[in-house]
Order: structure tokens, then C-alpha cells, then sequence
């Protein structure tokens, strides 16, 4: 029956309310289980959403498509016993109950890091969060008389309405600063011009931050907001898990398993068996082409709304499935070099705004933690590049990518190419959901529909296609299983990207995140 099994019995009819069941016919191709609660996906919410679960009694399974590793975009790989995260994971959280839900599970394995990073562009190195004299300094006085001007500009005659993110910072910060800063970057890491990001995006991840609270605070040493609450953006520390974020998750997957709960590997959903008005079943295939259907009364979806509606049978009504297709991804790489020196830059990350050079973003992973490097006598880096699933940079070998990292770290200066010594390629597709003018229009239809499915809750990154933190994901998660347990009626889409949650405050530009965010306007209104 496996490690994560509880003892099985024999179907007799009705239903087990918190074991489950294994079925095999020796004349059928599939396997049947049949659990309580059935949860798609491995990553932060559906294991968060497992363990909420579990530590109530009620087992439930969660279903993996990787064969090795859980965590999602949250998981810690390894080559030759370097560690390296999918994207570098601050555990940090306005959330009391997150943080706590951190601890629960992982204990004192957390090691508290001081921030430092950087921006690079044309060839100098930038504080950010910025830092008012060094910016200046290295700017020069023409463009930081320029970037005064742009400001008060902006302040003066603010762009209305916001459609786009463009509009958003351009307005908090001044079209100069929003060129130099924003504007590449954005657009290396979206693939899409800024002018065609909606400005929700951009209130949700710089939210809190502006000019004068940047100036400000480098100059006073604030770094809160009106209300007193630390602004995100700017946080100075953070915990971190002594071996990278795959270890909060893999020690979460344990726990489930102790408490009576399943975390079942190589199990890719494919199929959701619906009648209408409820799922009956998740049909998943493992990478040997087996098949297996698992029953249950409560269902939780954490995959990408995208894959969701394409897997429903009977197929969603043409309208959802259109609105499904629109939803666009943006994927990424990790080109990760070892590097034979035992420093190479302070920097527990750097932000690469530089037009000349495709990497977007670079990890010093012996920075957040020495664990995440076997020898001290040498560095592991992550070159981040962001791109669309199939295209130039996706689909170049291993070994190109790898001699592309060499030749782009050792163009910025952070270290020389003839000292990295090996290094590896992960892809991850599907990391980041975008938001572009109409996402809101396209998830509102599917919604709609989804809400007739009434024993099927969503949450996380993708499974709710909200670009947020993992304890956004986890609060959801932790919201959405107590609807299963029957604690409450959350609606997880009120919480905000704070991890905080919203009981009401519904009001003028609310999306039900409990954030304000502004409306698609017609092209009628532009004119």
C-alpha cells in the first residue's frame, strides 16, 4: 500500500469519511482511490491545505506531477549537492498565522538573513531598495535634475485613469526614474511591453512604495507605512530555511504522511470527471502512461486555471474554455554555475536591468544560506531567465545555456568565466501568471462557472492565477480547507496579497482580493 498509506479496506458501499479505499481490478487499466479530500498539486497551498487537513483527522491525498520533488516554484533542486531554489523564496509575512504555520512545521531550522540587493544598470551597481546619495551619485547631477523634474511632472498631472503599469509607476515615481529602474526590467521578466501590463500588477507587488517614501526613508530610516506596518518591499531581514524553501515543504509533506494523509508522487491530473454540479473524480496519469482515478466528496485544485478547465469532462461551455485559453504564462530558467572562488559578490540577489544581457535576475545562494553550498571553498549562482515555454532561450541545450550564463557573468563582473567550473539548467514552466488588460474579464467568466462545481475549492499561485507570495498561497489554502472542514464560508478570492483576509470592505474597483485595483476602460473612453 505504500509508506503514506492508511490501512485500506474493501468498498462495501457508501463512503469512508476519513479513510480511503484502493480498488484494483485485474481486468481494468486504472486504479481507484478513494479519499475524503483530493488535492491537486504539491506546491505551497495544496500541501498547506493537506496539512490543515490532516491535523484535523481528515485525510486527504495530494497529487504530484513531479516524480522527485514537492514545493512547486517553492522547491530547493540539487546538483552534486549544491542546493538552489526555483527563484529566491524570503520567508516574511504580515500574516501572525503564516509565520506561525512556518514554525509549526519546520522548527528552528530557519536561519535569519540580513537583505542586500542590488540593480545593475549600464554598468554600475545600485542599493535597492534605492538609496537617495548613492543613486544620485552615480546617476549624475543632469539626470538626477531630470528625474526631480519627471517627478513633480507626474505628481503635478497624473496619467488617468491607470490602465496599465506603465501608467501606475510613471505616476508614483516620474516617467525618468520609471525608464531607468522599471521599464527594462519589467519587460525582460514579463516579455511584454509595460504599456500592455495591467496596472493591478503593479499595485500588488510595489504596493506601499513610492519616491518620496523611498527618499524618505533611506534618509530617516523609515520603512513603514501610515498604519505603522512594515512595507514589504523594503524589509531589511528575513527567515530562510537552513537548506532553501524545499525543505519547509518536504518536511511538510512528512508531516502530512505521519498524520494519516497522502502525498502521492508522479501523478499529473488530466481529467475531471463532473457532473454539473459537483466533481466526481480526478483522473492523473504517471510518467509510464498508468492510469488512476481517485474518488472523493471535496475536491482542491491548486494547477493553472488554464489546465483545469482544458481537463473538465464533460468539457466546460465554449465561452469558459475560450476565456481558459486566454490566460497566458510567463516561464522561466535557472542557469545555475559553480563557480571555484569561496566569495563572489554580497549580494543575496541581484536585479539585472542592463538592456545588453538576457539574464534578468542573479542568486548568490551561499548567501541565504552556507548549507545550500557543500564546499566553502566554493559559490553557487543563479542566472534567472525569464521566457515564454518553446521559445529561443527554452528550447536551447543545456550546455548553451550553461556557456551563455558563463560568458553574461563574467560581462557584468561578477565573476570570471574562466572560474566556473560546472553548472546546470532547471526549467519551470508556468511560474508566473500574467496579468494583462483583460485577464480579469477572462477569470471572471470562468469563476462564474467554476462556482457551480460546489465541492470544488481553489487556491495558490496558478490554481487561482494571482501572482503572489507563498503565504498569499497558504492562506488560501488554509481558508479553502476549512470550508471542506466546515469551519466557516471563506471566500479565499478576499485575501489580499498580504496574506491577510478580508471579511468585507467590498467596495468602488474592488476585484473580491481586498485590494483596489483599477478597471479595463473601453476604447470608447480613450478616444
Amino acid at each position: 500500500m505504500g509508506m503514506d498509506s492508511p490501512q485500506s479496506q474493501k468498498v462495501r458501499g457508501g463512503s469512508l469519511p476519513h479513510q480511503w479505499t484502493r480498488v484494483e481490478d485485474p481486468g481494468a487499466e486504472s486504479v481507484v482511490a478513494a479519499y475524503e479530500t483530493v488535492i491537486a498539486g504539491g506546491g505551497p497551498a495544496g500541501l498547506t491545505a493537506a496539512y490543515e487537513l490532516a491535523k484535523h483527522g481528515r485525510a486527504a491525498v495530494v497529487l504530484e506531477a513531479d516524480r522527485r520533488m514537492v514545493g512547486g516554484i517553492s522547491r530547493t533542486d540539487e546538483y552534486k549537492g549544491y542546493r538552489f531554489d526555483i527563484g529566491g523564496h524570503r520567508f516574511f509575512s504580515k500574516s501572525g498565522e503564516v509565520n506561525a504555520l512556518w514554525r509549526e512545521i519546520l522548527g528552528g531550522e530557519f536561519v535569519t538573513r540580513s537583505r542586500l540587493s542590488r540593480i545593475y544598470y549600464r554598468r554600475k551597481f545600485y542599493y535597492y531598495p534605492l538609496r537617495p546619495v548613492d543613486a544620485l551619485w552615480k546617476l549624475g547631477p543632469w539626470r538626477a535634475a531630470r528625474i526631480l523634474i519627471s517627478y513633480l511632472k507626474a505628481r503635478m498631472r497624473p496619467i488617468t485613469p491607470e490602465r496599465s503599469f506603465e501608467d501606475w509607476v510613471v505616476n508614483r515615481f516620474g516617467r525618468e526614474l520609471f525608464s531607468i529602474f522599471f521599464k527594462s526590467y519589467t519587460e525582460k521578466v514579463w516579455g511584454t511591453p509595460t504599456s500592455e501590463i495591467s496596472a493591478d500588477w503593479a499595485a500588488q507587488r510595489i504596493k506601499g512604495l513610492s519616491l518620496t517614501k523611498a527618499v524618505l526613508g533611506a534618509l530617516f530610516g523609515g520603512r513603514k507605512s501610515r498604519r505603522g506596518e512594515v512595507i514589504k518591499t523594503l524589509i531589511e531581514e528575513f527567515q530562510y530555511p537552513r537548506l532553501g524553501p524545499g525543505q519547509m515543504w518536504e518536511t511538510a509533506r512528512d508531516r502530512i504522511r505521519e498524520l494519516g494523509g497522502a502525498v502521492h508522487m508522479d501523478r499529473r491530473v488530466d481529467r475531471i470527471e463532473h457532473d454539473g454540479s459537483r466533481v466526481n473524480a480526478f483522473l492523473v496519469t504517471d510518467s509510464a502512461g498508468r492510469r488512476s482515478r481517485y474518488t472523493g466528496q471535496h475536491f482542491l485544485s491548486t494547477m493553472p486555471v488554464r489546465d483545469l478547465i482544458r481537463a473538465m469532462d464533460p468539457p466546460a461551455p465554449p465561452e469558459v474554455r475560450r476565456a481558459a485559453e486566454s490566460l497566458r504564462y510567463r516561464d522561466f530558467l535557472s542557469v545555475v554555475l559553480i563557480v571555484d572562488r569561496a566569495e563572489t559578490f554580497p549580494d543575496t540577489w541581484i536585479y539585472i536591468h542592463e538592456p545588453d544581457v538576457l539574464v534578468g535576475r542573479i542568486q548568490n545562494f551561499k548567501n541565504w544560506s552556507p548549507d545550500m553550498v557543500p564546499d566553502q571553498s566554493r559559490s553557487s549562482l543563479g542566472m534567472e531567465y525569464f521566457c515564454f515555454e518553446g521559445d529561443d532561450l527554452w528550447t536551447r541545450s543545456d550546455a548553451d545555456l550553461v556557456e551563455l550564463g558563463r560568458r553574461e557573468i563574467d560581462l557584468i563582473g561578477l565573476a570570471r568565466a574562466e572560474d566556473v567550473v560546472d553548472g546546470c539548467v532547471v526549467r519551470m514552466p508556468k511560474a508566473y501568471p500574467v496579468y494583462d488588460d483583460a485577464y480579469q474579464e477572462h477569470l471572471a467568466v470562468i469563476r462564474r462557472w467554476l462556482s457551480g462545481l460546489g465541492n470544488l475549492e481553489l487556491a495558490g499561485r496558478n490554481g487561482m492565477h494571482k501572482y503572489n507570495n507563498q503565504d498569499h498561497s497558504m492562506m488560501t489554502a488554509l481558508l479553502a480547507a476549512r470550508n471542506i472542514l466546515g469551519l466557516g464560508r471563506y471566500d479565499t478570492w478576499k485575501v489580499n496579497t498580504d496574506a491577510e483576509y478580508h471579511e468585507d470592505g467590498e467596495g468602488p474597483g474592488s476585484d473580491r482580493t481586498g485590494r483596489l485595483v483599477p478597471r479595463r476602460v473601453a476604447a470608447a473612453d480613450l478616444a
